[in-house]
């Protein structure tokens, strides 16, 4: 650590200085990081490949998915590699490409479960008019609206951060480029500058969490009007998972962001960290998919489909003998 002050990059210290830890740290990454790959690769090829799911719902599904296993990309890999080498250097560009990534697809993360809760908002209040409402156009426009909000977020936030100077040891207690940590080595401290990045991160994530909550109540009041048990469960069985994935990102990153960051950062705050950069994008694919009845009969289909396939080549190959 100490030819930190000479290196154009910085040291991640990690979860341990125990190479064996750290071995132990990156087979765990790498089991989480293949099933968040397995899980969301699996939705993004059920809901294109089947023509049943090509409906609004599973269309934000898929992008949802698809920012998932992009988000996850930015962190995990770099941490596995850096525990493996028994180093916790990241040089200055990749940093600042972590940052910018990171924040760009965790802002449209964000703006993405904005979107879906409006989907489910629509499709159970204003049933007559979801078509109208939610034309393929519609859609289109809300995907695009998402990831360029993600990206100018995520430049913002960047511009922001390293146009500070550095100095002193480069040594951020984390496994990634950690915003709050980063604000920690300005030379000059700026509580000006602190309070740009917090009010623009916690002004976006409001704005999303007010729009969720509004369209959650307006759902719920619905759905208490419905006399069937059946479809209040059908209805609940939907939205629930969706509510459960909002409420857990958005707590889990406003306590880390929003937070005053400690001086002497203990293995809860990187523990905690995992809340929000990992455990989100592994669970979501099981979240939608376990507990979504057409999931699982696309998934199933599917399969039946592939095995079909491979059945008959395998007549073919043994007939033509």
């Amino acid at each position: 650590m100490a030819n930190t002050t000479s290196m154009n990059g910085f040291f991640l210290m990690g979860f341990s200085d125990d190479h064996k830890l750290q071995i132990l740290h990156a087979l765990l990454f790498l089991v989480m990081y293949l099933l968040a790959l397995s899980g969301n690769v699996l939705i993004i090829t059920i809901t294109t490949l089947d023509h049943r799911l090509h409906s609004p719902m599973y269309y934000f599904l898929k992008h949802l998915s698809l920012l998932d296993l992009c988000f996850i990309s930015v962190t995990v890999p770099q941490s596995i590699v850096n525990s493996l080498r028994d180093s916790g250097y990241i040089s200055l560009g990749q940093c600042i490409l972590q940052v910018f990534f990171f924040i760009a697809l965790a802002s449209s993360e964000v703006a993405i479960l904005t979107v879906m809760s409006y989907d489910r908002y629509v499709a159970i209040c204003q049933p007559l008019q979801y078509e109208a409402i939610m034309h393929p156009n519609a859609c289109l426009r809300a995907v695009t609206a998402v990831w360029i909000a993600g990206g100018l977020s995520g430049l913002v936030h960047t511009t922001i951060n390293f146009s500070i100077p550095l100095c002193g040891d480069r040594i951020i207690p984390q496994f990634f480029c950690d915003i709050p940590q980063l604000l920690k080595l300005s030379c000059s401290y700026e509580f000006l500058n602190e309070m740009a990045v917090a009010a623009f991160t916690t002004s976006i994530a409001f704005i999303c969490l007010i729009a969720i909550v509004l369209s959650y109540i307006r759902i719920l009041s619905t759905v208490l009007r419905i006399p069937s048990a059946e479809g209040r469960t059908k209805v609940f069985s939907t939205c629930l998972p969706h509510l459960f994935v909002v409420t857990f990102l958005l707590s889990a990153a406003g306590f880390e962001f929003l937070r005053p960051t400690s001086d002497t950062p203990s293995a809860m705050d990187l523990m905690f960290s995992m809340f929000y950069t990992v455990i989100p994008p592994t669970l979501n694919p099981v979240i939608y998919s376990l507990r979504n009845e057409a999931m699982k009969a696309a998934l199933r289909r599917m399969l039946t489909k592939e095995f079909a396939q491979r059945k008959m080549y395998l007549k073919a190959i043994l007939s033509s003998k």
